[in-house]
C-alpha cells in the first residue's frame, strides 16, 4: 500500500525499531515465584532483611524529610545494650562509619532498636537446648514470617503556625551569635595556649613581653 511504502522509503526496515513485550506476564509470574523462593529461604527471618536506621536526607532541600540508613552507629547499639557482634546474628544491620550528629537522632534509633528487640522472637539454634535470651517455646509456636518492611518509617511533620515576632527576638542578631559561635570554636585553640602560658608565667613571676 501507499502507506507502508512510505514508513519504508523514511525508515527503511522499520521493524527493527519496533519493540515488543509478549513476555510480560511470564516475567511477572517469574518475579512472584523468585519472591516466594526468597521467603522460604530465609523463613522464619523477615523478608525485607536487616533492621535499618532512621536517618535524614542529604542538603538544605530535602533533609527534612527521613528514610532508612546503611545501619545503626555503634553509640546507638551500646544506648540500646545490644551487642556489636550480636547484632548482625538477630537481624540488624550495623554501620561502623556513620556518626551521630545529635542527640535527637541518637533516641530515635536507640527507641527503634528497642521496639525491635521488644518484638523480636529469636529462635534458639538447637531446640532441645535453649540459651539465655531465646524465646520460649509458646512464642515460638505463634510465631509468622513478617513479608512487610521491619518497623516502616513513617514522615513526621511539625504542625507549626505562623505568629508575631517578639520584641526580645527583634533585639537578638541571628547573624551576630553565628559568627560569635564560629570565633569561639577557631579560637579555642589559641586561647588555651594564652591561657596556658598566663598560668606559667604567673607561676615564675615574669611578665612576657608583647613582640
Amino acid at each position: 500500500s501507499e502507506l507502508s511504502s512510505g514508513i519504508n522509503a523514511e525508515y527503511g526496515d522499520w521493524q527493527r525499531y519496533v519493540k515488543t513485550w509478549f513476555n510480560q506476564a511470564g516475567k511477572k509470574k517469574r518475579r512472584r515465584t523468585k519472591r516466594m523462593e526468597k521467603a522460604k529461604a530465609v523463613a522464619p527471618r523477615p523478608v525485607a532483611g536487616l533492621l535499618r536506621p532512621v536517618v535524614h536526607c542529604q542538603t538544605i532541600r530535602y533533609n527534612a524529610r527521613v528514610r532508612a540508613g546503611r545501619g545503626f552507629t555503634l553509640d546507638e547499639l551500646k544506648a540500646a545494650g545490644i551487642n556489636k557482634k550480636q547484632a548482625l546474628s538477630i537481624g540488624i544491620a550495623v554501620d561502623h562509619r556513620r556518626k551521630n550528629r545529635s542527640q535527637e537522632s541518637l533516641q530515635a534509633n536507640v527507641l527503634r532498636l528497642k521496639e525491635y528487640k521488644s518484638r523480636l522472637i529469636l529462635f534458639p539454634r538447637k531446640a532441645s537446648k535453649p540459651k539465655k535470651g531465646d524465646s520460649t517455646q509458646a512464642e515460638i509456636d505463634v510465631a509468622t514470617q513478617l513479608t512487610g518492611p521491619v518497623l516502616p518509617i513513617k514522615q513526621t511533620w511539625s504542625d507549626t503556625t505562623a505568629r508575631a515576632i517578639t520584641d526580645e527576638e527583634k533585639k537578638q542578631s541571628a547573624f551576630q551569635t553565628m559568627r560569635m559561635y564560629r570565633a569561639n570554636v577557631r579560637l579555642v585553640g589559641v586561647r588555651e595556649k594564652r591561657a596556658k602560658e598566663a598560668a606559667e608565667d604567673d607561676g615564675l613571676g615574669v611578665k612576657k613581653k608583647k613582640k
